[in-house]
């Protein structure tokens, strides 16, 4: 009898670093969960992005308004979900790749830092995910939206080395731990794996490495 491919659910902030999910992040994630067998279920909040930023100048683009769902389609090839019809009781385990998506869409911590609020339906998400005892992996700034949602338990985290990041997680009830670009840190404990990304990385290369090895650990949790 054939083994049970592990659903693993992946949450899209929208598409590009500096308005939504970090395309990169994004694709190396998916890449490598494929590549161990996993069946991914991508998904994305359905709302206004915070803002558009042309990519080109890195200026906001002020009159435009770009949705959160139908930006992260982009990267799906269409196959993605509202994640208001995801059932938790589904999935394996949770990813959410970075970007500043993860920090304007996903929550407002780009704009409130320790004081922020999660997306109430992504804030669901990874509470049930985490409540029954289920993995949850999240690259590059993503782990700071994992803290807000789910400071209570005082996860440990990682951002790469970014002081005022870390202090803000650590308010909102994080453990950070420092971690190289190829490196990436597993809270055995609440099952929570995290990989600095961009946050440091300058080459691809260097945050593809840290990216597998955050899979290869997620894959242990799921058993």
């Amino acid at each position: 009898m054939e083994d049970k491919m592990p659903k693993v659910g992946v949450i899209l902030s929208g598409c590009g670093v500096y308005d939504g999910a970090e395309i990169h992040e994004a694709v190396l994630t998916m890449l490598e969960l494929d590549k161990r067998g996993c069946e991914l279920v991508i998904m994305a909040p359905d709302k206004p992005q915070m803002h558009v930023i042309n990519h080109l100048t890195g200026e906001e683009v002020k009159g435009e308004t770009r949705n959160v769902l139908v930006e992260s389609a982009r990267i799906a090839r269409g196959e993605i979900k509202n994640i208001d019809d995801v059932n938790p009781d589904e999935l394996d385990a949770l990813v959410l790749p970075g970007g500043f998506g993860a920090a304007k869409n996903l929550s407002n911590f780009a704009v409130k830092g320790e004081k922020a609020e999660v997306d109430p339906s992504v804030a669901r998400i990874l509470r049930e995910v985490h409540k029954k005892g289920k993995p949850i992996a999240a690259v590059c700034i993503a782990p700071a939206v994992v803290a807000a949602a789910l400071g209570e338990i005082n996860p440990e985290l990682t951002i790469g080395n970014d002081e005022a990041t870390a202090k803000a997680i650590e308010a909102m009830g994080g453990k950070h731990f420092v971690c190289p670009v190829d490196g990436f840190h597993v809270d055995e404990k609440n099952k929570i794996i995290s990989t600095p990304a961009y946050m440091l990385g300058k080459r691809i290369s260097e945050v593809h490495a840290g990216i597998s090895k955050m899979v290869d650990a997620l894959m242990k949790l799921i058993g």
